[in-house]
């Protein structure tokens, strides 16, 4: 009986996610098409993913966001951002943890999702994995949103591992693009979005969402041939502090 109680609720939970994702796309769409139609609208845009939708979506779960800053983003300055991958819920928090207009690179699967697609096909850099031609005009178009002072988020795992890994293997395009492009590194670690709302059915509940902003890794004096070790560095910093973390709790 209590595990049918159980399975019922974390299936209400799966659902009232997907309404909270909803609720303020339906009730802002006029303003959100407006300011995704010309790129030098999207901090307008930005601002309203973070403030009513990313966070609405977060406290309407109960999940609450509890982030530490060892360093802090500076205002109208480019960065990429990196974090492990576990959960829907990791577009959110990253929303949350930098008030710095920026851009995700993602899979163009995602474009399938109601709603979510239509404007994920418009303000995101999207990439075929499997498609040369593809990842090489990611380059080309993360050039011209740091041109406009925007900062740059790929989940460098390529996509949500499966749930016995704690950390993926990291993928050489975002540390590529960061030195190629001279903007800091910042490593950020996700410790609870797989707990409150994992790629697995049944399972999920509210609780905290922590995540830690980790010192930044300065790329200006680093060269193509720096890039395994600048992205095995961001990794071990990443899955050190997960790895600690496990253990704690």
């Amino acid at each position: 009986m209590l595990k049918v109680v159980r399975q019922t609720g974390q299936t209400l939970y799966r659902i009232w996610f997907y309404i909270l994702v909803a609720i303020p796309i339906l009730l802002f769409f006029p303003f959100l098409v407006l300011f995704a139609s010309k790129e030098a609208w999207y901090p307008q845009f930005f601002w309203m993913a973070r403030n009513l939708w990313a966070r609405p979506i977060l406290y309407g779960m109960f999940c609450w966001p509890r982030i530490k800053y060892e360093e802090r983003l500076v205002k109208r300055k480019s960065y990429m951002l990196v974090a492990n991958h576990t959960s829907m819920l990791d577009i959110m928090l990253m929303l949350v943890v930098s008030r710095n207009p920026f851009v995700f690179v993602g899979k163009k699967e995602l474009v399938k999702i109601p709603l979510f697609g239509f404007f994920y096909k418009r303000v995101c850099i999207m990439v075929d994995r499997d498609n040369t031609q593809s990842r090489t005009g990611v380059y080309r178009r993360a050039q011209k949103r740091l041109q406009q002072g925007l900062s740059i988020c790929i989940f460098p795992e390529g996509g949500v591992p499966e749930e016995h890994v704690l950390l993926d293997k990291f993928k050489d395009g975002a540390f590529k693009m960061a030195i190629a492009h001279k903007i800091p590194v910042v490593p950020i670690t996700f410790y609870d979005n797989k707990k409150r709302f994992s790629f697995t059915f049944l399972s999920g509940g509210p609780g905290k969402c922590r995540a830690k902003v980790h010192p930044f890794i300065e790329t200006k004096s680093l060269e193509a041939e720096d890039t395994s070790k600048l992205r095995e560095g961001v990794r071990e910093t990443i899955l050190k502090d997960l790895v600690k973390t496990c253990n704690l709790d």
